[in-house]
């Protein structure tokens, strides 16, 4: 299996980690409207951000219907529990975590 090394230039605003992920995660605070431009792979790709959101937080990269799993690095990290639209943020307003629960 190939690897390869990802690098981050100054300015990059997000990252998509795995071609699955559904979500772009934030390296830095953005503003609603804003453009963000990132690589899935060798594409480059932008993304319209539909409202402020704060570093570290995600943004849907698609439109997710609620009950479609969440990928962030290739790995589920909840369930929508709405449907989010395409440069929504996407958080506990809107997903529930199922990694380590009990009743589930």
């Amino acid at each position: 299996m190939e690897t390869k090394e990802k690098t981050f230039g100054a300015g990059v605003s997000c990252i998509v980690m795995n071609q699955n992920d559904n979500v772009v995660t934030l390296l830095r605070s953005i503003n609603k409207g804003e453009v963000l431009t990132f690589q899935i792979e060798d594409q480059t790709c932008t993304l319209t951000a539909k409202e402020d959101v704060a570093f570290g937080h995600k943004l849907a990269l698609n439109q997710i219907k609620i009950g479609d799993t969440i990928l962030k690095y290739g790995e589920s990290i909840g369930i929508a529990t709405t449907t989010i639209e395409e440069g929504e943020h996407v958080h506990v307003h809107n997903l529930i975590g199922v990694r380590g629960r009990g009743d589930q």
